[in-house]
């Protein structure tokens, strides 16, 4: 569990909490290595269990890693510790395009070419490495402090599965590309379309498809034509429409066929926005067949739909593979399948014939005496006769038996059946494997009789050094003590409820203990207390409140409540939630809701006036009338047509932008007679 204050990998240390989402959890840390702050995003724990996911995520991070431009922010690192999987990225003080579109409604025309500008440049040098993002959207790009625009999480969307799903926000679904909402091959032309989506939305403030569901909005994607620009912003230039228009084409094909192409049109749009230089093939024509969707690929694709990984947080991990894919990937070459089968029945038989011949070895040592020691029988000498010549004595030459093993040597003695006592004495030797024989007394050459002690100094192998205390240390405190003290070291974890995380909880063996040098001493380092998990509640259908309760009874927290508008869930019921009903998660893990507006309602603005002031001085006088709203900055017509004396006074209705005070401007025959204030009111259609 991540705690403030405490360091990753020896050198991350976290600072602060930045966010939450979905799959990951974001840190703000210090590198103390290069002294400067980072991003950091750690999974959450139960997509780390997972390995294939693990497995495709480290891979896809480790390639964007190698990305270096200034429209794309820089992963710095990708590693994994205690079982926190993790990826090191630049730090950006900023928001999120989404937040800032939110902010400001839409886009001025030469701030949202501006920011697609730089989109692209990324991209282009993310293509140029053959990466593709496949999961381009608003949430995913950060507009720094000083303007700079910046594309994260790069790569990411291909490590994702079937089985890191919650539903309960529509997020990238909104910019999925048709092949990708197919489960098709996406490439660099599925980045162009979720980047003309994009532009759409900085431009008029609203995706071009909507629905109630995953499975809605991707099929729209496939099905349906996005309504044009200039229905939406009659001031739209030709130009800049047409960009929009190719980039979200159906048929990838008819597409910008690279973001080079791209970036060189959006820049002809800043100095000729009206321009004709943008052509589209023919299936942009409005009258083109439908396409129709057979009940097996509707299936399919609802299936599909559902296997979009949304997050709940903008800057989160946004992953939006499909299962089909993330199988395929996973698939082994046949060849290198059986190549591998072959090397382990091979690897196994060489394995078999070693274990024999160990073990044959080991029997005939274990004879003894019916084993000869030597290869021949040592001479047999004799003594001269003494002075009295009344008897002979025989002897043997002892032979050199250092390096012998105990039992060798004990049977060569006895052998020599001449009686010969032995004593056995053990010593510490750094040369000399245990159990063999370092010298004898007397030593070699020397002529024994009957009767004669015969002492081996047999070695107890090195001299054992006890292990030193290291409970309470870091992991590379206690390896270097005990590297230094003459032991290999490993390193394993457990919990602990009483020390540290990565602290030493002690060694195995224990402190104190007596070893060989060389011996192996495992480190147990504390992963603190044992994660406790438990399954989140169903809150679907539950008011605030209620979800609240049910949250808090499981051991959770209830985060950050959405609102979104819904056709089917009744107004004040939850309609989603961050961590998927039935689900494990950590013990206070925090789980966001959405909560139903029930059905959008829609209004407008409407006025009423009298204009009592008659422009015409006697009955015979007639005019062209023309009246103009004025209005939050804009205006337009409300009137127009041929009126005399008797029009007036002149009572009219007039629908306005906003609830904002207006200002009707009377013309006649073209010359501004006056002007009058108007007051507006907010209306449900």
């Amino acid at each position: 569990m991540i705690k403030i204050g405490m360091l990753i990998s020896g050198r991350y240390e976290i600072i602060e909490k930045a966010g939450t989402g979905g799959m990951a959890d974001v840190y703000k840390a210090m590198d103390n290595r290069l002294n400067r702050y980072v991003a950091i995003k750690v999974l959450k724990q139960e997509y780390s269990l997972d390995t294939k996911f693990v497995t495709k995520f480290r891979a896809e991070a480790q390639s964007v890693a190698g990305l270096t431009h200034p429209n794309i922010v820089a992963v710095y690192d990708v590693g994994d510790e205690n079982g926190l999987y993790y990826i090191v990225m630049e730090f950006v003080e900023g928001i999120t395009l989404k937040k800032y579109i939110e902010h400001k409604g839409k886009l001025e025309i030469m701030e949202s070419l501006g920011i697609a500008i730089q989109i692209a440049q990324g991209l282009l040098a993310a293509h140029d490495k053959h990466i593709i993002h496949r999961d381009i959207k608003p949430q995913n790009i950060i507009i720094s402090r000083e303007g700079k625009v910046k594309v994260t999480d790069f790569g990411i969307a291909k490590a994702t599965s079937s089985n890191t799903i919650t539903s309960n926000v529509m997020g990238s679904v909104h910019y999925i590309s048709p092949e990708q909402a197919r489960g098709g091959f996406s490439d660099e032309k599925s980045d162009i379309y979720s980047l003309g989506i994009t532009m759409y939305e900085m431009l008029c403030g609203t995706v071009p498809f909507t629905g109630d569901s995953t499975v809605s909005v991707a099929l729209a994607h496939i099905q349906e034509e996005a309504p044009p620009l200039s229905a939406f912003e009659k001031n739209i230039p030709k130009s800049i429409e047409m960009i929009v228009s190719k980039c979200i084409q159906k048929k990838p094909e008819l597409r910008y066929l690279s973001v080079s192409d791209l970036i060189n049109d959006l820049k002809k749009a800043v100095t000729d926005p009206e321009g004709d230089f943008v052509k589209i093939g023919s299936a942009l024509d409005a009258d083109g067949p439908t396409i129709h969707i057979s009940d097996e690929e509707l299936k399919d694709i609802k299936n599909r739909s559902k296997a979009v990984i949304v997050s709940d947080a903008e800057d989160d991990l946004d992953l939006s593979d499909i299962e089909k894919e993330t199988e395929s990937d996973s698939e082994i070459d046949p060849k290198l399948e059986k190549a591998v089968v072959i090397g382990s029945i091979v690897a196994g038989v060489i394995l078999a014939m070693i274990v024999i011949f160990i073990i044959v070895k080991f029997v005939m040592a274990g004879r003894g005496g019916d084993e000869p020691a030597l290869e021949s029988a040592p001479p047999e000498v004799s003594a001269p006769a003494s002075d009295d010549d009344s008897s002979s004595v025989s002897g043997a030459v002892l032979d050199d038996l250092a390096d012998m093993d105990r039992q060798e040597a004990i049977a060569y003695l006895n052998s020599l059946d001449m009686d010969i006592n032995i004593d056995i004495e053990e010593s510490y030797s750094d040369d000399i494997e245990k159990d063999k024989v370092i010298s004898t007394d007397p030593g070699e050459g020397t002529t024994l009789r009957t009767g004669d002690t015969v002492t081996l100094t047999v070695s107890m192998g090195p001299e054992p050094v006890k292990i030193p205390d290291v409970e309470g240390r870091s992991p590379d405190e206690a390896k270097g003590m005990l590297e230094e003290a003459g032991f290999t070291t490993t390193v394993s974890y457990e919990n602990s409820d009483t020390v540290e995380v990565e602290k030493v909880i002690g060694t195995d063996p224990k402190k104190g203990e007596e070893a060989a040098e060389g011996t192996k001493v495992t480190i147990i380092v504390s992963k603190g207390k044992k994660t406790e998990y438990v399954k989140v509640p169903s809150l679907s259908g539950l008011t605030q409140k209620k979800a609240k309760k049910e949250l808090e009874k499981a051991g959770l927290g209830i985060g950050e409540v959405m609102k979104e508008y819904s056709d089917s869930v009744p107004a004040g019921q939850v309609m989603g939630q961050t961590q998927a009903a039935g689900s494990d998660v950590e013990k206070g893990t925090i789980v966001g809701i959405t909560i139903s507006n029930g059905p959008e309602v829609t209004y407008k603005y409407q006025g009423q006036i009298v204009i009592s002031d008659n422009p015409f001085t006697d009955e015979s006088q007639s005019g062209m009338i023309k009246l103009v709203l004025n209005q939050d900055g804009s205006n337009k017509v409300v009137g127009e047509e041929m009126m005399n004396y008797y029009s007036f006074p002149l009572s009219i209705s007039v629908d306005g932008f906003s609830e904002s005070e207006g200002e009707i401007v009377m013309y006649v025959d073209g010359t501004r007679y006056n002007a009058y204030n108007i007051s507006f009111a907010k209306v449900a259609q």
